[in-house]
Protein backbone atom coordinates (compact mmCIF):
# COMPACT_ATOMS: atom_id res chain seq x y z
CA UNK A 1 0.00 0.00 0.00
CA UNK A 2 1.67 3.26 -0.99
CA UNK A 3 1.56 6.16 1.04
CA UNK A 4 1.61 10.59 0.60
CA UNK A 5 2.67 12.84 2.39
CA UNK A 6 -0.35 15.37 4.49
CA UNK A 7 0.66 18.26 6.34
CA UNK A 8 4.00 16.84 6.75
CA UNK A 9 3.27 12.89 7.77
CA UNK A 10 2.53 10.09 6.23
CA UNK A 11 -0.44 8.46 5.88
CA UNK A 12 -1.80 5.51 3.47
CA UNK A 13 -4.02 6.16 0.70
CA UNK A 14 -7.69 5.48 0.85
CA UNK A 15 -8.79 1.51 0.13
CA UNK A 16 -11.84 2.92 -1.43
CA UNK A 17 -12.69 2.52 -5.19
CA UNK A 18 -11.62 6.13 -6.95
CA UNK A 19 -14.26 5.84 -9.57
CA UNK A 20 -17.50 5.71 -6.86
CA UNK A 21 -18.57 8.60 -4.28
CA UNK A 22 -19.77 6.59 -1.65
CA UNK A 23 -22.64 8.85 -1.25
CA UNK A 24 -25.10 6.61 -2.37
CA UNK A 25 -25.59 2.62 -2.69
CA UNK A 26 -24.89 -0.64 -1.07
CA UNK A 27 -22.38 -1.97 0.68
CA UNK A 28 -20.87 -4.98 2.41
CA UNK A 29 -19.41 -3.94 5.56
CA UNK A 30 -16.59 -5.50 7.26
CA UNK A 31 -15.55 -3.48 10.54
CA UNK A 32 -12.57 -5.49 12.90
CA UNK A 33 -11.00 -5.50 16.29
CA UNK A 34 -7.41 -4.32 16.65
CA UNK A 35 -5.54 -7.62 16.47
CA UNK A 36 -8.65 -9.42 15.98
CA UNK A 37 -8.93 -9.41 19.90
CA UNK A 38 -12.54 -11.01 20.74
CA UNK A 39 -14.19 -8.15 22.44
CA UNK A 40 -17.84 -8.75 21.45
CA UNK A 41 -18.51 -12.59 22.76
CA UNK A 42 -18.09 -15.66 21.38
CA UNK A 43 -19.64 -18.10 19.87
CA UNK A 44 -21.46 -21.12 21.79
CA UNK A 45 -23.16 -24.08 20.16
CA UNK A 46 -23.28 -21.50 16.79
CA UNK A 47 -24.78 -19.01 18.41
CA UNK A 48 -23.18 -15.87 19.61
CA UNK A 49 -23.12 -14.78 23.12
CA UNK A 50 -22.33 -10.94 23.75
CA UNK A 51 -20.21 -9.14 25.50
CA UNK A 52 -21.59 -6.01 27.32
CA UNK A 53 -19.28 -4.08 24.33
CA UNK A 54 -20.92 -6.65 21.85
CA UNK A 55 -24.41 -5.77 22.86
CA UNK A 56 -23.85 -2.06 22.71
CA UNK A 57 -22.37 -3.01 19.24
CA UNK A 58 -25.39 -4.67 18.26
CA UNK A 59 -27.48 -2.25 19.84
CA UNK A 60 -25.91 0.67 17.67
CA UNK A 61 -26.07 -1.33 14.38
CA UNK A 62 -29.61 -1.22 14.87
CA UNK A 63 -30.17 2.17 15.36
CA UNK A 64 -27.67 3.48 12.92
CA UNK A 65 -30.90 5.41 11.15
CA UNK A 66 -31.36 7.52 14.37
CA UNK A 67 -28.14 9.31 13.71
CA UNK A 68 -27.51 8.80 9.85
CA UNK A 69 -31.01 8.90 8.65
CA UNK A 70 -29.46 8.64 4.81
CA UNK A 71 -27.90 5.22 6.22
CA UNK A 72 -29.99 1.80 6.62
CA UNK A 73 -28.44 -1.39 8.15
CA UNK A 74 -31.22 -4.13 6.99
CA UNK A 75 -28.94 -7.05 8.04
CA UNK A 76 -25.54 -7.27 9.85
CA UNK A 77 -23.62 -10.14 12.56
CA UNK A 78 -21.87 -8.84 15.22
CA UNK A 79 -19.03 -11.75 15.87
CA UNK A 80 -16.21 -12.22 18.46
CA UNK A 81 -14.02 -9.80 16.80
CA UNK A 82 -15.38 -8.26 13.72
CA UNK A 83 -19.06 -7.35 12.43
CA UNK A 84 -20.50 -7.42 8.92
CA UNK A 85 -23.19 -5.28 7.64
CA UNK A 86 -24.74 -4.56 4.56
CA UNK A 87 -24.97 -0.62 4.54
CA UNK A 88 -27.22 1.29 2.43
CA UNK A 89 -26.94 4.73 1.68
CA UNK A 90 -29.70 6.65 0.00
CA UNK A 91 -30.05 10.79 0.55
CA UNK A 92 -33.65 10.39 -0.75
CA UNK A 93 -34.61 8.67 2.12
CA UNK A 94 -33.45 11.33 4.16
CA UNK A 95 -35.53 12.62 6.94
CA UNK A 96 -35.77 15.54 9.04
CA UNK A 97 -35.34 13.95 12.62
CA UNK A 98 -36.30 16.86 14.38
CA UNK A 99 -39.84 16.38 12.88
CA UNK A 100 -39.91 13.03 11.89
CA UNK A 101 -41.42 14.64 8.56
CA UNK A 102 -40.41 13.69 4.78
CA UNK A 103 -38.16 16.74 4.10
CA UNK A 104 -39.60 18.60 0.82
CA UNK A 105 -36.00 18.70 -1.25
CA UNK A 106 -33.56 15.57 -1.38
CA UNK A 107 -30.57 17.29 1.06
CA UNK A 108 -27.58 16.99 -1.00
CA UNK A 109 -24.35 15.05 0.55
CA UNK A 110 -22.52 18.50 1.24
CA UNK A 111 -26.10 19.88 2.93
CA UNK A 112 -26.42 16.33 5.38
CA UNK A 113 -22.24 17.41 6.23
CA UNK A 114 -22.95 20.80 6.73
CA UNK A 115 -25.31 19.61 9.68
CA UNK A 116 -22.85 18.69 12.12
CA UNK A 117 -22.00 21.07 14.42
CA UNK A 118 -18.40 20.52 15.57
CA UNK A 119 -16.56 22.80 13.16
CA UNK A 120 -13.55 19.95 13.18
CA UNK A 121 -15.65 16.75 12.39
CA UNK A 122 -17.54 19.45 9.65
CA UNK A 123 -14.28 20.16 7.76
CA UNK A 124 -13.10 16.57 7.55
CA UNK A 125 -16.77 15.53 6.53
CA UNK A 126 -16.33 18.13 3.42
CA UNK A 127 -13.64 15.33 1.93
CA UNK A 128 -15.35 12.19 3.49
CA UNK A 129 -17.95 10.23 1.57
CA UNK A 130 -21.36 9.33 3.97
CA UNK A 131 -20.63 6.21 4.43
CA UNK A 132 -17.16 6.71 5.88
CA UNK A 133 -18.85 9.36 8.08
CA UNK A 134 -21.18 6.45 9.09
CA UNK A 135 -18.82 4.32 9.52
CA UNK A 136 -16.64 6.54 11.03
CA UNK A 137 -19.27 7.48 13.42
CA UNK A 138 -20.45 4.54 14.52
CA UNK A 139 -16.87 2.98 15.34
CA UNK A 140 -16.13 6.36 17.50
CA UNK A 141 -19.24 5.63 19.52
CA UNK A 142 -18.64 2.38 20.14
CA UNK A 143 -14.86 3.59 21.37
CA UNK A 144 -16.38 6.44 23.71
CA UNK A 145 -18.88 3.83 25.60
CA UNK A 146 -15.90 1.56 25.96
CA UNK A 147 -13.77 4.67 27.37
CA UNK A 148 -16.99 5.37 29.71
CA UNK A 149 -17.01 2.13 30.96
CA UNK A 150 -13.20 1.13 31.25
CA UNK A 151 -13.26 -1.88 28.49
CA UNK A 152 -10.38 -2.37 27.23
CA UNK A 153 -11.22 -2.11 23.44
CA UNK A 154 -9.43 -1.05 20.76
CA UNK A 155 -10.46 -1.30 16.30
CA UNK A 156 -8.61 -2.11 13.73
CA UNK A 157 -7.80 0.95 11.56
CA UNK A 158 -9.91 1.55 8.64
CA UNK A 159 -13.18 -1.03 7.38
CA UNK A 160 -13.47 -2.84 4.27
CA UNK A 161 -16.42 -2.31 1.89
CA UNK A 162 -17.83 -4.17 -1.46
CA UNK A 163 -19.98 -2.75 -3.64
CA UNK A 164 -22.63 -4.21 -4.15
CA UNK A 165 -23.35 -4.60 -7.62
CA UNK A 166 -26.20 -6.56 -8.11
CA UNK A 167 -29.43 -8.07 -6.57
CA UNK A 168 -27.55 -11.96 -7.03
CA UNK A 169 -24.73 -10.40 -4.91
CA UNK A 170 -26.86 -9.29 -2.61
CA UNK A 171 -28.51 -12.20 -1.68
CA UNK A 172 -24.73 -14.25 -1.90
CA UNK A 173 -23.69 -12.27 0.55
CA UNK A 174 -26.87 -12.19 2.99
CA UNK A 175 -27.04 -15.56 2.90
CA UNK A 176 -23.50 -15.65 4.24
CA UNK A 177 -24.52 -12.69 6.54
CA UNK A 178 -27.11 -14.98 8.24
CA UNK A 179 -25.34 -17.93 8.49
CA UNK A 180 -21.52 -16.70 9.59
CA UNK A 181 -22.34 -17.86 13.31
CA UNK A 182 -22.84 -21.21 12.22
CA UNK A 183 -19.78 -21.35 10.30
CA UNK A 184 -17.72 -19.88 12.71
CA UNK A 185 -15.34 -22.93 13.20
CA UNK A 186 -13.71 -22.34 9.29
CA UNK A 187 -14.06 -18.54 9.17
CA UNK A 188 -10.87 -17.01 8.28
CA UNK A 189 -11.84 -14.00 10.93
CA UNK A 190 -11.29 -16.78 13.40
CA UNK A 191 -8.35 -15.77 15.37
CA UNK A 192 -7.13 -19.91 15.42
CA UNK A 193 -7.53 -19.69 11.53
CA UNK A 194 -5.07 -16.29 11.05
CA UNK A 195 -2.14 -17.25 10.09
Amino acid sequence: MSTDKYQNRYRIKSARAVWHDYNGGAYFITICTKNHEHFFGKIENSIMQLSEIGQYVSENMQNINIHYPYADVPLFVVMPNHIHAIVIIDVTNCRDVARNVSTQSTPSPTDIMNEITNPKMTEIAKHQSLLCITIRGFKSAITKFANENSINFAWQTRFHDHIVRNQDEMNRIASYIENNQETWDADSYNNKNIK
